[in-house]
């Protein structure tokens, strides 16, 4: 039996409103794929943004792991450098079934001849670099990740160029299914964590699973845009962010270049991640958000409890250095670059409706 529960005892369910699918930018893709069929199908480069300095006591290690999840890899240095887990850390969280490169960082005081680290690892694990650097590798603290993929079995090679050639103009900065679960486990944990019917002790699942309830009613905001025709059309009150910065401002009508930048992608409209504090927006772009987010009042009543700060996220995402080849037969290959804190699977999910050997059909 579960330890926690989605809904009060006695109370009728339906179908979760958690799973709704959230809406697509061009409609629903009538092409198909597979994702995933090897680890090498799906490649991650980390870009950090800066250069370790070659001095102090924490040793960053640049590794190479395939179909390895990062946390276990962490855990893997922890041992093999026979330090406390929480003196390894990393700026993200990379995909297991893949072969991914980034940054891990070893707090190592008093280590002055350094380890051998090509005794770390095996077959799955690779020290490509290790350099040292005078500060600690935080979570969140890098620039952006390149992606290299490759889709077998497309179905209709033209569409998918198509389709492609569509997200130079960005699209929605949804969340991934992976902020959410397996079977949408985090959100149903973390609803049931803020109305105080589950408690979870480990502090860092905590803030996953009240992340993954944030990160479903960011998704429900961006999905009620496209539906009343305002993806990119600005209403009084909005609050814009500057591409690739989160410097944010309300917009003024009185500007026409408003309209040109944000149709040109320097500009992204935003909305909120809830939590305390009063909404950035006024007028109708305020309504809009009150309209959207009050259907969940007692959702957002219960986040505001948990003392999280009101924050303001892009509604859209723009990929750069696009590139699709096509290798054969039903065999495509993509490669795009986007900044932290976004999801590879939101920009796929506008290509194709496509399969993983791992877990059957994304969305």
């Amino acid at each position: 039996m579960s330890d926690y529960q989605t809904t009060p005892a006695g109370q009728d369910t339906e179908t979760p409103r958690w799973r709704d699918t959230p809406v697509w930018l061009h409609g629903e893709p009538g092409v198909s794929a597979t994702l995933r069929a090897e680890p090498e199908d799906f490649r991650v480069v980390e870009n950090l943004g800066f250069e370790p300095d070659g001095e102090g006591e924490h040793q960053f290690l640049y590794i190479r792991k395939t179909g390895e999840n990062t946390d276990w890899v962490a855990r893997q240095l922890a041992n093999f450098c026979q330090v406390s887990p929480r003196d390894v850390s990393y700026a993200g969280k990379k995909d297991r079934h893949a072969v991914t490169e980034q940054w891990f960082c070893v707090h190592m005081p008093g280590h002055r001849a350094s380890l051998n680290w090509k005794l770390f690892g095996g077959d799955s694990i690779e020290v490509l670099r290790a350099e040292k650097h005078g500060r600690k590798l935080r979570l969140g603290s890098l620039q952006g990740n390149r992606f290299e993929l490759r889709l077998r079995d497309v179905s209709d090679g033209a569409e998918l160029e198509r389709r492609f050639a569509l997200l130079a103009q960005g699209v929605p900065n949804y969340f991934g299914e992976q902020r959410f679960g397996h079977d949408f486990g985090n959100i149903e944990k973390g609803l049931a964590l803020i109305a105080g019917r589950f408690k979870e002790r480990q502090r860092h699942k905590k803030g996953l699973y009240i992340s993954a309830v944030r990160s479903w009613l960011f998704n429900r905001l961006i999905s009620e845009r496209i539906e009343r025709g305002l993806w990119d059309t600005l209403i009084e009150g909005d609050v814009l962010m500057i591409n690739g910065s989160q410097s944010c401002f309300r917009y003024d009508s009185a500007d026409a270049s408003m309209a040109e930048r944000l149709h040109g992608g320097e500009l992204n409209l935003t909305g909120p991640l809830w939590g305390r504090g009063e909404l950035m927006t006024e007028a109708a772009a305020r309504e809009f958000e009150q309209d959207v987010y009050g259907t969940e009042s007692t959702v957002c009543e219960q986040l505001e409890q948990l003392g999280l700060k009101q924050e303001r996220r892009s509604l859209r995402l723009v990929p750069e250095s696009l590139a699709i080849e096509r290798e054969s037969d039903g065999q495509w290959r993509l490669s795009f670059d986007l900044p932290a804190g976004s999801f590879a699977t939101s920009v796929l999910r506008e290509l194709c409706n496509w399969q993983t050997p791992q877990s059957g059909a994304g969305q």
